[in-house]
């Protein structure tokens, strides 16, 4: 998130919602985007042609994007952390829609289209609106989620990092901007579900995984991704070790430790911190934040749009 809209090729027929302080989001095609990442959206719709080689991180805003980033980069290239040590996640994996189309874009060698190994890129785009543009290229997506009621407390407390407002950003206004779909790259419901329905399709091409499988068992799930991003690892002691490495130097401990993730620097793309995109990582974080009125109300919400559709996830 940054500061400083841009009007440029702004749509006045959208509908506009008050958002966050006097922050608005635009609705288009039934999602919610801040206006520079919707003109990035519309960027990548247009020029994005991705290559069948393509690996392509999707995600909800705080469901452990910048984890995901340090994985697939190390099971891909087989790094055993010395790369990560020296390299912010999202240096290493540019996210489509804020780093590599929009405003704010930067040259980045992994995006080259020559190279001889997979590109790594990464969004925030609902697959809803995605599809066209990946599904000729027949790349692979990953796609991760997150428990709703951390999902909204993480991205609560990224808002207030990103801003200096006269006041807080209350939570009770959080809730109700979540629960009502008003989120940027929101509804989060309608963004999970499209992944996940996908994944049930196409299960070749869409790996959907949830924040709380990898936290439980982080080994056996990158072997499962390396499998799907075919570049299983084989089982000799050399890549054992390697896939043991990887767990450790994935951790959230080791990844946050590291100088280049705890910078107070700002990002190129956001201003905000290089340190803001690590807090906690832990599941069940927003037993610290939430009311039992809050908590019932996200969980009521998560059986009618979830449950009531197949996926029994979210009510814990």
């Amino acid at each position: 998130m940054e500061n400083g809209d841009s009007n440029e090729d702004y749509d006045s027929s959208l509908p506009v919602e008050k958002w966050c302080g006097d922050e608005q989001l635009y609705q288009w095609k039934g999602f919610w985007f801040r206006l520079q990442y919707l003109l990035g959206t519309r960027q990548v719709l247009d020029k994005f042609k991705p290559l069948p080689s393509d690996v392509i991180l999707a995600s909800f805003p705080k469901t452990g994007t910048t984890w995901l980033k340090a994985l697939l980069y190390s099971i891909i290239n087989r790094s055993s952390g010395a790369c990560l040590r020296s390299n912010h996640p999202h240096m290493l994996v540019p996210t489509l829609e804020v780093q590599l189309y929009g405003a704010q874009q930067q040259s980045f060698s992994t995006f080259d289209s020559t190279s001889s190994s997979s590109r790594i890129l990464a969004t925030h785009l609902p697959h809803q609106l995605l599809a066209d543009a990946v599904k000729p290229a027949d790349c692979r997506m990953v796609y991760v989620t997150r428990n709703p009621k951390d999902t909204l407390t993480s991205f609560w407390q990224f808002v207030l990092k990103s801003r200096s407002y006269e006041e807080p950003w209350p939570l009770e206004m959080a809730v109700e901007k979540f629960c009502n779909g008003v989120v940027p790259f929101g509804p989060y419901y309608d963004h999970v579900l499209g992944y996940w329905k996908e994944s049930l399709e196409r299960p070749e091409k869409v790996f959907f995984i949830t924040y709380e499988e990898l936290k439980d068992d982080t080994k056996t799930h990158i072997r499962r991704l390396a499998e799907f991003l075919g570049c299983p690892f084989n089982g000799d002691g050399g890549e054992e070790e390697i896939l043991d490495e990887i767990v450790i130097s994935c951790s959230f401990e080791k990844l946050s430790s590291h100088e280049v993730n705890r910078s107070i620097e700002h990002s190129p793309w956001m201003r905000l911190p290089m340190s803001s995109f690590f807090r906690k990582g832990e599941v069940g974080d927003h037993r610290n934040y939430l009311n039992n009125e809050m908590v019932e109300r996200i969980d009521t919400i998560t059986v009618q749009k979830f449950h009531e559709s197949g996926l029994m996830y979210g009510v814990n």
